[in-house]
């Protein structure tokens, strides 16, 4: 279901609402009237979406992020309305027409149809409110037009009454952020798995480049620059494999059935049993109840746990973005180790300069990344009772975080990595001109000799192959033994 990512971004919200309110002075032709607890309000007539939708629409307007930018949550929430009209109505509750009226309307959402209806902000109060009645109203809507009724006639099909027919937000709401990160799951695997093998590719590339390893920025022991890369490939693949392992797993209990507090009021007592396998089979996800209704529904700390996975993620790119840069500094001051495609100029002022623009950005999704993982701790934290009403911004914070993490590797894969190529002569000189050379030649003139003969070659500026065989210390045989790469960059 790769398809959601080439949903359009932006809705400007503040944009909408003003929007919706010339709408309703713009005559009865263009309008609706619909009513809710609060009286009544104008709806445009070409929406979907219905009064409260639209209450919404005129409280939040936060982030500017309406819930179309996450097409994986909309199919989500459309599959759990179908699991539960099913049901409702193989439990005689809902009756046929009805029922295939929800089921076609959330077929077509699954779909990708009537995502751009869903304008609600992400960030929002009520736990979760204005998502869960988004979703059924327009459900209820294109349901009417299946059956040959007009939009917002309600007494065919309610939002309500029929669409969250034994539901609550505190149920539903869940489960569906549960399934549209699993939905999405596929896409961040697969988009750091590729970047998994652009490294591993120009490890095998780079596995003859002989180059000076560094600790503490200072000069350490040889190393190949296939080593270094194919490190990179290795820490991220332990993530791929921790993700692709743990999250199903962490995931897949889901608290539909609980309604809202998880005693399951207002439902058949046969009822979660049956829209859960539901789930399951329309998702194609290995769903399952969870254990303590009351307690899923209140506790967000399987989120925070994943959220915690995404930022060890985002750690780790950043740091290797860092290494990135470091390794391609310069061209004449700098490690000059590696060459980054160019991707645009890099200054205004200074000419011929090229920057390593596409780590430069890796680094800042990753701190902002880890910005989110603090945010929805913090409102993990902040739940009271049998509710955590700041669902909305965990919510956010984790879809946004995939949404970045998954653009920024595949940026960094294609447009950094695959390019990169190797200053090979340099790296060799880099080595034979360092003082660490002489770690690789401790097992043959001892700590000592090693010692004194790396503090000569500091105090001078003389190199240590010159030094060592300036003193006799060792033949040239030895010498050219004791420096083959192979012998210099792993165990003898």
């Amino acid at each position: 279901m790769r398809g959601g990512r080439g949903v359009s971004d932006a809705i400007n919200m503040k944009a909408i609402a003003m929007t919706l309110s010339n709408n309703m002075h713009a005559g009865s032709a263009a309008t609706r009237r619909e009513s809710d607890l609060l009286g009544h309000l104008d709806v445009p007539a070409s929406a979907y979406y219905g009064i409260q939708t639209l209450r919404a629409v005129h409280n939040f307007t936060l982030s500017g992020v309406s819930l179309s930018h996450h097409p994986r949550l909309i199919m989500a929430l459309a599959m759990v309305k179908q699991a539960a009209a099913d049901a409702n109505h193989r439990l005689g509750n809902l009756e046929t027409r009805r029922f295939e009226a929800i089921e076609h309307a959330c077929q077509r959402i699954i779909h990708g149809e009537y995502h751009d209806q869903f304008v609600v902000d992400m960030i929002q109060g009520g736990a979760g409110t204005s998502t869960n009645m988004n979703a059924n109203e327009v459900i209820a809507n294109v349901g009417l037009e299946f059956l040959g009724r007009a939009r917002g006639d309600y007494q065919h099909l309610h939002p309500n009454n029929d669409v969250n027919m034994a539901q609550s937000t505190n149920d539903a709401y869940p489960t569906a952020i549960r399934l549209g990160l699993m939905l999405g799951h596929d896409d961040l695997l697969e988009s750091l798995s590729g970047l998994c093998r652009s490294f591993s590719r120009k490890g095998d590339a780079f596995a003859d480049v002989l180059k000076m390893g560094r600790t503490q920025l200072q000069d350490a022991v040889p190393m190949t620059l296939g080593q270094e890369f194919h490190a990179f490939a290795t820490t991220l693949g332990e993530d791929h494999d921790h993700l692709k392992r743990r999250v199903p797993m962490l995931l897949r209990a889901v608290n539909l059935g609980g309604t809202a507090i998880g005693t399951g009021i207002n439902t058949d007592a046969r009822y979660q049993k049956i829209a859960v396998e539901r789930l399951a089979a329309i998702s194609e996800h290995d769903v399952a109840p969870a254990h303590d209704l009351i307690e899923a529904t209140s506790d967000m700390g399987d989120f925070v746990m994943f959220s915690g996975m995404l930022k060890r993620l985002a750690v780790k790119l950043s740091k290797i973005c860092n290494d990135l840069r470091l390794l391609s500094s310069g061209p004449r001051t700098g490690f000059n180790e590696i060459n980054l495609p160019a991707r645009q100029p890099g200054s205004s002022i200074m000419p011929g300069k090229v920057n390593p623009v596409i780590p430069e950005a890796v680094n800042q999704v990753a701190f902002d990344v880890i910005g989110n993982d603090l945010s929805l701790s913090l409102a993990a934290e902040a739940g009271q009772l049998q509710l955590n009403v700041m669902e909305p911004l965990i919510v956010y914070k984790i879809f946004d975080s995939i949404r970045l993490l998954t653009r920024a590797m595949d940026m960094l894969g294609t447009l950094c990595v695959d390019g990169i190529t190797a200053n090979e002569a340099h790296c060799r000189e880099l080595v034979e001109r360092s003082i660490g050379l002489v770690t690789a030649l401790n097992p043959y003139i001892g700590y000592d000799n090693a010692t004194r003969i790396a503090q000569k070659a500091l105090t001078t500026g003389r190199g240590v192959l010159e030094l060592v065989r300036e003193e006799n210390l060792l033949d040239d045989n030895t010498l050219t033994e004791a420096l083959r790469p192979e012998n210099m960059v792993m165990p003898r």
